[in-house]
C-alpha cells in the first residue's frame, strides 16, 4: 500500500535517525551537501560533513569505503529523485556534481549573495591592516568564545558538571566523533 506522506513527518523521522545513527547522519549531510554545491572532490565533501557531523565521522581505519557506500546510497536517493550525480575530472571542475544542475543551486547561489552584502568593507579594510599575530590573536579568541559558548550550554543543561569537565565534554564534541 502506497501513502502519500506530508514531508514534514519524513523529515521529522528522518531528523530522529540522524539524531541516532552516524551512517543515516553522514549521508544525509552528503545528499545535503550535493543538493547545494558541485564540483566537489571527495576530500571536500569529506570536509564539510566532518564540520556538521565531528571530526572522523567516517572512520579512522577504512574511511575511503565508509565515503564510497555513503555515495553510493547518495547517488541511489539522487537518482530515486530523477537527477543523475556524475563525477568530474576536468582540471577546472573536478568532483562529484549533479548532472545538468548549476554549480550552485538557486538556494545557495542566493544564501551566498544575501550574505555577502552583509559584510562591510570597512570591517576588511580594518583587518587587512591588522599583522598576520593580531589576526592570528582574533582568530583564536574567537574560537575560545565560542567553545566558552558551548561549555555554558552544558553547563546549563548538567548543573552537575564543573567547569573543567563541561570544557573537556565541549572540547571532545568538537575535535572527537
Amino acid at each position: 500500500m502506497n501513502i502519500a506522506l506530508s514531508p514534514k513527518a519524513i523529515e521529522v523521522v528522518l531528523h530522529d535517525a540522524m539524531q541516532r545513527d552516524i551512517t543515516t547522519a553522514r549521508r544525509a549531510a552528503l545528499l545535503q551537501i550535493l543538493w547545494n554545491e558541485r564540483y566537489l572532490t571527495r576530500v571536500q565533501l569529506i570536509v564539510r560533513a566532518e564540520y556538521r557531523l565531528g571530526r572522523n565521522c567516517f572512520g579512522t581505519s577504512a574511511w575511503e569505503d565508509t565515503f564510497y557506500r555513503d555515495m553510493r546510497v547518495v547517488k541511489q536517493a539522487f537518482q530515486a529523485a530523477g537527477y543523475l550525480v556524475e563525477y568530474s575530472r576536468n582540471r577546472e571542475h573536478p568532483g562529484y556534481y549533479l548532472h545538468g544542475q548549476p554549480a550552485l543551486s538557486p538556494e545557495f547561489k542566493q544564501l551566498v549573495k544575501a550574505s555577502a552584502s552583509e559584510v562591510d568593507q570597512r570591517q576588511i579594510d580594518i583587518y587587512h591592516q591588522l599583522s598576520a599575530a593580531a589576526r592570528f590573536r582574533q582568530g583564536c579568541a574567537i574560537s575560545d568564545t565560542a567553545r566558552n559558548v558551548v561549555v555554558y550550554r552544558i553547563r546549563q543543561e548538567n548543573p552537575k558538571l564543573t567547569p573543567q569537565e563541561a570544557n573537556q565534554l565541549a572540547l571532545q564534541r568538537a575535535y572527537k566523533p
